[in-house]
């Protein structure tokens, strides 16, 4: 086995970074993040020429092309902690935009099963990012993956919602469900009302993480999920994750070639299809 070069950098001989067993050149820069590593099979079978290429712990890895244009998958598990090990290893490697593909409880009652949510911010409810930033930094992703998924969304045809997400640590007590002997602190009672008072439109546990360290690495993320749950309704139904699925695979392909244009033409870092001033 290929020795590790140092402790406070775990990392195989070559590059390959420790938990997602890739290195530099492995895969495409423009990464989708789903939780799930099963739903890299769904997000895969809308791509040609797929490839996985790892699969270690939670982190399965694949590339493809989705309209021709190189794309790749990697899965991170549950959780912003989970999310910020895949992140900082896929920068180490050149991937620089990240589109997470996952699942979502609303809590605002409009928002139906079935239904995607893009989320333009999160409320940073979870601890990984607060290893980086305090609470004040704000979880924002980022405005052209943001309009890009607008974009194909209405594109496409889908029912979606752009806001704020609320992002937590805790499937349960932390997204005020009782867990064992119908348990909830004190402090959690009320928390699903206030939030949907501030205009929140979600529940998910990794957009606060992407968004905070994505801005701190002058990396690009934004996230799509699909609609399994409304906490108002009290409905569930597991729907809704291959649109999720499309939607980001087409949010990459307007990314590439906003990319491309602007790259020809010189434009300025946040120039799009529609700027028609001056740089």
């Amino acid at each position: 086995m290929a020795k590790k070069t140092r402790a406070d950098r775990p990392e195989w001989e070559g590059g390959i970074q420790y938990h997602i067993e890739l290195k530099p050149g492995d895969i495409p820069s423009y990464v989708l993040l789903p939780g799930d590593p099963g739903r890299v099979d769904t997000i895969a079978s809308l791509w040609t020429d797929v490839q996985e290429i790892a699969f270690h712990r939670q982190y399965r890895s694949a590339k493809g092309k989705y309209k021709g244009v190189e794309i790749s998958v990697v899965s991170t598990g549950i959780g912003g902690p989970a999310v910020e090990i895949a992140l900082i290893e896929l920068i180490r490697i050149g991937a620089h935009t990240f589109v997470r593909v996952g699942s979502t409880g609303a809590i605002q009652p409009e928002i139906r099963p079935g239904d995607l949510v893009i989320s333009s911010a999160a409320v940073r409810l979870e601890g990984a990012s607060r290893a980086y930033a305090p609470l004040e930094y704000p979880a924002v992703a980022s405005l052209d993956v943001t309009l890009a998924l607008i974009e194909a969304a209405d594109t496409l045809g889908y029912r979606y919602h752009v806001g704020i997400t609320a992002s937590t640590d805790s499937f349960y007590a932390g997204q005020e469900r009782p867990s064992i002997n119908a348990y909830l602190p004190s402090w959690q009672h009320g928390l699903i009302e206030d939030l949907r008072k501030m205009n929140v439109l979600n529940f998910e546990m990794e957009a606060a993480t992407l968004f905070t360290l994505a801005n701190i690495f002058n990396v690009r993320a934004g996230c799509v999920s699909a609609v399994f749950a409304n906490r108002i309704t009290n409905e569930f139904e597991k729907a809704g994750e291959k649109e999720a699925s499309e939607v980001a695979s087409e949010a990459v392909r307007i990314l590439y070639e906003w990319d491309e244009e602007r790259n020809r033409k010189g434009k300025r870092k946040y120039w799009f299809p529609f700027f028609r001033g001056e740089t």
